[in-house]
């Protein structure tokens, strides 16, 4: 398979050059002129061939040849020279080395040596043997060469040399050396004047704190800009960035990405998922939007996140926090829930959740102006509802509903269980009672202040406090009408089932 890219690489240049020769035979051929200081014919190699020695200069539309001695081949309009080989093309390109062929027909020279060189301006082409068409100004190699340009250096086996464009073509083994990264690549194209590299093939640019692999893109050198296509992603040590299209700033730490972006931040086990993302790497400031996923993994229980954008920073502190805005929607097996936006500080591992939140912990219904979800070691610890608290579940598979409603409450759990909730201002509840497993009637209360104690999820005891109200209806007796707390209602339907649910 690399043999065959290989071949569909050179295919372009050999065409290309196959065609120029057939412009070169049709058109008026030119007689290569030579200075020497000895001429002599020498019979052995041929009819028509004239050995020069001393100071020889060969001239041909507009170039020129210098080496120490040659055969000159009048018939074939061609020559071999020896030793100390210089070529200069209009006083832009110079190509030196030991042993050059010249074809005066096509115009192809051909030069070997121990160090040939090709320099053009300020860059430095060195190889063992080159290929050079002084008409298109083409030159190939078809072993190891490298090149120096300004600070960057090019090595591969074989590469295409457009001198007009000033633009080479690199394929196998390829290698660039930036100040910044080293760059490894099946295939690559790069401009000499402005420094940019295009990748034609897999790539991978390695810094000395980042690594970044696409199979399809460009960088500026110059610039330190980069775009990345194809299985693309980057990678900083802290943050690995992933997505079928990014743009990446470098001195700036500024990246866009587009189409199936994921963004991982390896310290704090959390990636970000969706098709459209801005992020810094200086200021660890990352941004999601179109199908936003937000998600934080955990051994027990891993925590899956969506809202319409989802934003990433650190505080003044430098601790980091997760904004998500506008319908927010998160999957936990131990919690579920949803609000218009949530904040998330992970230093004290809260969740503030705003806009009509509501929660659900197995069979409760959780809702409040704002709740804060307090977590310890990725379990819940305590949950703070402030203003038109309410907390309700369904009694088995009745159409009856416990209730609880108060201006705030907090709600404590152990090892993730809930054990008791305090109800502050305003309290009413309405539970069922129960003998061995049988509802036995039905409990509803008012006062001030109340604490409700649970096990197993079931009330084992309530302490009211500053005049309590309450009366215990049998459970045949109890009127509708005094059965449904104000503010109630059952939103079973909105609860994410799986993970997948939140995007519903």
């Amino acid at each position: 398979m690399q043999r065959l890219g290989i071949i569909k690489f050179l295919l372009p240049g050999l065409i290309l050059l196959y065609n120029c020769q057939g412009v070169f035979s049709q058109r008026k051929e030119t007689r290569v002129q030579y200075a020497a200081q000895i001429s002599e014919v020498d019979k052995k190699i041929g009819r028509g061939a004239q050995r020069l020695l001393g100071d020889v200069v060969f001239t041909h539309e507009g170039s020129k040849m210098y080496c120490d001695s040659a055969y000159f081949y009048s018939k074939t309009n061609s020559l071999d020279a020896y030793n100390n080989i210089y070529i200069n093309q209009g006083d832009t390109v110079f190509l030196y080395g030991d042993f050059l062929h010249y074809d005066g027909k096509s115009r192809l020279a051909e030069v070997t040596g121990r160090q040939v060189k090709l320099i053009d301006d300020e860059t430095i082409l060195t190889t063992t043997r080159l290929d050079y068409n002084l008409q298109n100004s083409l030159g190939y190699y078809m072993q190891y060469a490298h090149v120096v340009n300004q600070e960057n250096t090019l090595e591969s086996n074989i590469g295409y040399y457009y001198a007009k464009k000033e633009t080479f073509h690199f394929s196998d083994s390829v290698k660039v050396t930036t100040p910044d990264y080293t760059i490894y690549s099946d295939t690559l194209k790069y401009h000499t004047k402005t420094g940019i590299a295009t990748f034609l093939g897999p790539t991978d640019m390695i810094g000395d704190s980042s690594h970044i692999y696409c199979e399809k893109g460009w960088y500026d050198s110059k610039n330190e800009i980069a775009e990345l296509e194809d299985n693309a992603w980057a990678d900083n040590m802290k943050q690995l960035v992933k997505g079928d299209y990014i743009l990446y700033n470098k001195a700036s730490g500024e990246g866009f990405a587009r189409h199936n972006v994921e963004i991982t931040d390896k310290e704090k086990d959390i990636i970000l998922t969706g098709n459209i993302a801005r992020y810094n790497d200086s200021t660890e400031y990352a941004y999601m939007t179109d199908s936003a996923q937000f998600i934080q993994f955990s051994e027990t229980d891993t925590l899956f996140l969506h809202a319409d954008s989802l934003k990433t920073f650190p505080d003044t502190s430098g601790q980091k926090v997760l904004q998500a805005f506008k319908n927010a929607r998160f999957y936990r097996q131990n919690v579920q829930g949803l609000s218009d936006s949530i904040v998330y500080t992970f230093v004290d591992s809260i969740a503030r959740l705003y806009g009509n939140p509501v929660l659900w912990r197995e069979q409760n219904q959780i809702s409040a102006e704002t709740i804060d979800l307090i977590t310890k070691n990725q379990l819940i610890d305590k949950m703070i509802l402030k203003r038109d608290a309410f907390i309700s579940s369904k009694e088995d598979d009745t159409a009856s509903f416990n209730q609880i409603k108060g201006k705030d409450m907090v709600c404590f759990f152990e090892n993730s269980q809930l054990v008791k909730i305090e109800v502050d201002g305003n309290g009413q509840t309405i539970y069922y009672a129960k003998e061995d497993d049988e509802i036995v009637g039905v409990n509803k209360v008012e006062c001030s202040r109340m604490i409700m104690h649970f096990k197993d999820n079931d009330v084992t005891h309530i302490n009211f406090y500053q005049n309590p109200k309450g009366v215990l209806y049998p459970l045949d007796q109890a009127p509708e009408n005094e059965l449904i707390l104000k503010g109630f209602e059952w939103k079973e339907a909105l609860r994410p089932k799986n993970r997948y649910d939140i995007f519903k």
